[in-house]
């Protein structure tokens, strides 16, 4: 697995089997939190998830899911693959060891540079996950123009219009061909900008409370962490993470599932002040609840099976 001293495949490898494991355990809370923030018609957490479930059955909860499965588990193997050999690249070369620990600042270094790659392979993934998540809200969003259109260009009725329950997007290779015929190659990364403000300091304060959290639950420094520890420690890093990322991650939720053919917002100012201006600073805070409850779980399975299977791999 060991390809030099200071680069690893174990890392990615591991990572991978990580983003699998989190994607599935996440992935409803997940659609629940992109509906709050970008959808509309939802009092609160609570009257989401049972609106969803009445409407939609337990499926609801899953649209979407088949590609952040595919996708988010390439997306995490890159992630946690670049964040671990990143630290011995920045130990190896300001202290001459890649097992060298690092310090604060090697750790801050090491998390911005991920956030700001992460952004390269993630901001294509999460748009077509929001926009799968998003398409029920979509096709009544065309409809409802459709039917204004025609309703002031003709003697035609309003409630004559059909409003059928169907889905804009068969599934993720046609959301992003659609994507790509309507808005070209830059339709996928829209809202890139916003994920980069969400994402740079997201890393940080997902990797560094996580370093703080198991240097405090380790029982001395040669011990190994307990897997309970690990996942503790998993767990509040992403729940702060997450808990502090919601603003950025309301714009750019936002941004992502604001689809060419009713278009709303120009770019990350505008969709900032017209949010503002339209719902109160609190919508900023939208999903909040959901991104620290969500986070917990998604984060603790996410770092827990990444430390086990790097154990395994490396026990050999």
């Amino acid at each position: 697995m060991e390809t030099s001293k200071s680069f690893r495949m174990d890392d990615f490898i591991a990572g991978l089997i990580g983003g699998a494991s989190s994607v599935v355990v996440g992935h409803p809370l997940d659609t629940v939190k992109t509906r709050l923030q970008a959808g509309t018609g939802y009092k609160n957490m609570l009257h989401c998830i049972l609106t969803i479930y009445r409407k939609e059955t337990v499926m609801g909860f899953f649209k979407g899911m088949s590609f952040p499965l595919a996708s988010i588990t390439i997306y995490n193997s890159a992630v946690f693959g670049f964040f671990s050999n990143t630290q011995r690249l920045i130990s190896k070369y300001r202290y001459g060891d890649g097992r060298h620990p690092c310090g604060m600042m090697d750790l801050t270094l090491a998390s911005m540079l991920t956030g700001l790659v992460s952004v390269g392979l993630g901001a294509p993934v999460d748009l077509v996950k929001i926009r799968l998540q998003m398409q029920t809200q979509m096709v009544l969003a065309e409809n409802l123009n459709l039917a204004g259109s025609l309703s002031s260009g003709s003697n035609m009725p309003l409630r004559s219009i059909a409003m059928p329950s169907q889905s804009l997007y068969r599934g993720p290779i046609h959301c992003i061909s659609s994507t790509l015929q309507a808005e070209g190659l830059q339709g996928l990364y829209r809202g890139a900008g916003a994920m980069i403000l969400r994402d740079v300091p997201g890393y940080t304060l997902y990797f560094i409370p996580y370093t703080l959290f198991c240097n405090l639950l380790k029982p001395d420094a040669s011990s190994n962490l307990h897997p309970g520890a690990i996942w503790l420690a998993g767990g509040l890093a992403g729940s702060i993470s997450w808990v502090t990322a919601t603003p950025a991650d309301v714009v750019k939720s936002r941004l992502q599932a604001d689809v060419a053919l009713q278009r709303k917002y120009k770019g990350i100012v505008h969709c900032i002040v017209h949010s503002y201006r339209t719902e109160g600073a609190q919508v900023f805070f939208r999903g909040a609840s959901v991104n620290a409850i969500r986070g917990f779980p998604m984060s603790s399975t996410m770092f827990l099976t990444y430390e086990l299977s790097l154990q395994f791999f490396r026990s050999f």
